[in-house]
């Protein structure tokens, strides 16, 4: 009888299911009880909003291979609907604001992509570019979306869900881990499913799809809507929770570009690839300023050192690329091979 147990195969978790229970413990668990303000202001919440604006465009640009230069017009869809939610429905749940307004940034998304049936390429990214000006222009001339400030400029709503108030830096970092968490699983979901597959089809060979019964105008403007939803709640927490203002600076067309960085060095059609992309962009200039600062502040001033940082930066970022063009997702693919084999 013990033979025979001890023949019986342990189940094991995979490796992959082990790091992410351990990210979620360090996330949840450790970084709450030992994290400082200044790491939950100035790192940890910039990340995760920007991973997941990052996220909502691998949708559409990694995953179906349509390009958008106009993710901060998104961005900022998702934070003025949240702003005027909570403005004109005092008693509307944050929760219900967050959803609400990634539901009013996928129909601008809808809108945004009806163009996509029929240019393609670099005249898509053009007709997206539109929309970021025209979005520009919009919080500039009309009053109403920014309660008539003159400045087009307004304080984001406090954070309080279910009574409880997450105001403070660490409160701030949970919600947002919680949005970004709750929106990463739905995104692994939506591109494991059969959605996802005509996702891939349509951008591997648009006409092979449509011959196999991909409904293809029908799955574009589906990866349209759905990117922009994730889009735009992450334009809400990047207002709400990291800039506590609602402005339309925090969207200009710099953080289009941003985005669409985060996606490329992170890795295309990978879901891990906006995180370890929005690290390399977000965290990894505040670490070069803090080593050029302890390095050289004494003979340099700040102009000097913050051209060094972005010479470095981008030294490094042609390096990534040239090493891997496939991204940093992609790269690290490659080492696990390597010590497994080694291990082997």
């Amino acid at each position: 009888m013990v033979a025979l147990l001890r023949a019986v195969p342990r189940p094991h978790l995979p490796a992959g299911t082990l790091g992410l229970g351990a990210l979620l413990v360090l996330a949840y668990g450790i970084l709450p009880l030992t994290g400082t303000s200044y790491l939950f202001e100035a790192l940890l919440t910039p990340f995760l909003a920007l991973a997941l604006a990052g996220l909502g465009l691998n949708l559409l640009t990694g995953y179906a291979g349509l390009l958008s230069l106009g993710s901060a017009a998104f961005m900022a869809v998702g934070a003025y609907a949240a702003f005027n939610l909570s403005l004109r429905l005092p008693g509307l749940p944050l929760p219900a604001s967050l959803l609400l307004a990634g539901l009013v940034a996928a129909l601008a998304g809808l809108v945004a992509g009806l163009p996509a049936l029929r240019l393609r390429g670099f005249y898509l990214a053009v007709s997206t570019l539109a929309v970021q000006f025209f979005v520009a222009w919009a919080l500039n001339r009309i009053g109403w979306i920014s309660d008539d400030s003159p400045s087009g400029i307004v304080t984001a709503p406090r954070l309080v869900v279910a009574g409880l108030s997450f105001d403070d830096p660490r409160g701030r970092y949970l919600v947002t881990l919680t949005v970004v968490t709750l929106l990463t699983f739905v995104a692994w979901r939506l591109v494991t499913s059969p959605t996802g597959r005509n996702l891939v089809a349509i951008r591997d060979n648009e006409t092979a799809a449509r011959l196999v019964g991909v409904r293809v105008a029908r799955t574009k403007l589906l990866a349209f809507a759905a990117s922009s939803f994730v889009i735009g709640i992450a334009g809400a927490l990047w207002a709400f929770a990291y800039l506590r203002t609602v402005e339309p600076a925090g969207f200009n067309l710099d953080r289009s570009f941003q985005i669409l960085f985060i996606v490329i060095i992170g890795g295309l059609g990978t879901l891990r690839g906006a995180f370890l992309g929005a690290g390399f962009i977000v965290v990894l200039p505040l670490l070069l300023s803090r080593l050029g600062a302890a390095l050289l502040g004494d003979g340099f001033d700040s102009g000097t050192l913050e051209m060094v940082q972005r010479v470095v930066l981008g030294a490094l970022i042609v390096a990534v690329l040239i090493r891997e063009p496939a991204g940093l997702a992609a790269l690290l693919d490659r080492a696990g091979r390597r010590l497994g084999r080694r291990a082997a």
